[in-house]
């Protein structure tokens, strides 16, 4: 069970004003500042590109197949951000800085999760090199002059999700339904149903679909557990990292990863057996965490 005490004061400010009709008009005006927000990124790369190169533009942004369109997509989650600011502030009237969590404990939990992740991704990284024929991706220079700006963008894009699932719809759910399965199944399926691609992920978008959503809901807990969004946030950030930022299956999101597999989601064999190693690896990171918490 989570500790009542830490999770009672995470949602404390949603109770102010919980009622569920706020919370429908808070996630419509999220949606709306979001699509906003992207007007104006389309905006401004149709002042940069001019109307004839802006379909190929936008397409080339979606898919995140260069170091720069990658970059772009990842910034694109400011308006995610700002939905969800936008939402508390304006709907709930609550801080929006009452998203996070005290601030000591999300910047404490974020430096564990990354360092739980990579303490069991950096092993299982050296032994995919080491098992599987994998073929250059990105130059290192390139890579090496993108990263900066790279895992800004990661930070914003991870941090977006966790402040809108984890932060926003937990809190507001939780402080209307006592039902774990409320609060933390809802938003780790919506989690899972918008990284929903059946175009760039073919027979495996579904799978995807499966991993993430059941990745949200590891990541729910464990922010139930710990009292703030900084653990999930920690984890996320650490996981795409290694997922855009290293090893890429070229269909998607490979602009910047230096390394590609011989395989992608059209492989739906081989593609299965990685979402099952990827849940196993799951469990083991949520496993240590939920150690680590036992400790404090």
């Amino acid at each position: 069970m989570h500790s009542p005490l830490v999770f009672d004061n995470f949602v404390a400010p949603a109770r102010l004003r919980p009622q569920i009709w706020r919370l429908i008009l808070g996630i419509v005006l999220a949606i709306v500042v979001y699509l906003v927000w992207m007007a104006v990124m389309g905006l401004g790369l149709w002042a940069a590109l001019g109307l004839d190169d802006l379909e190929a533009g936008l397409d080339s942004v979606g898919l995140g197949r260069t170091p720069l369109a990658l970059v772009g997509l990842l910034f694109t989650f400011v308006g995610m951000a700002l939905g969800a600011f936008a939402a508390v502030r304006w709907v709930h009237k609550r801080p929006v800085a009452s998203l996070f969590g005290p601030r000591d404990l999300v910047l404490r939990d974020f430096a564990m999760g990354v360092g739980v992740f990579m303490l069991v991704a950096i092993p299982s990284s050296l032994i995919v090199l080491l098992l599987i024929d994998v073929t250059p991706g990105v130059a290192w220079s390139t890579w090496a002059l993108f990263l900066p700006v790279a895992l800004a963008g990661l930070l914003i894009q991870t941090g977006a999700e966790e402040i809108l699932f984890r932060g926003y719809l937990q809190q507001q759910l939780a402080a209307r339904f006592l039902s774990r399965w409320v609060w933390m199944a809802l938003p780790s399926l919506l989690f899972g149903l918008v990284h929903y691609a059946p175009a760039e992920m073919g027979q495996s978008a579904w799978m995807l679909v499966f991993a993430t959503g059941f990745f949200g809901l590891l990541l729910a807990d464990l922010t139930a557990r710990s009292g703030s969004i900084g653990l999930a946030w920690g984890l996320h950030f650490a996981n795409n990292v290694v997922a855009m930022l290293i090893f890429t299956t070229g269909e998607a999101l490979d602009g910047l990863a230096p390394f590609r597999l011989p395989f992608g989601p059209q492989d739906g064999g081989i593609m299965g057996w990685m979402v099952l190693m990827d849940v196993a690896g799951m469990l083991l990171v949520y496993a240590l965490c939920r150690r680590m918490l036992r400790g404090r």
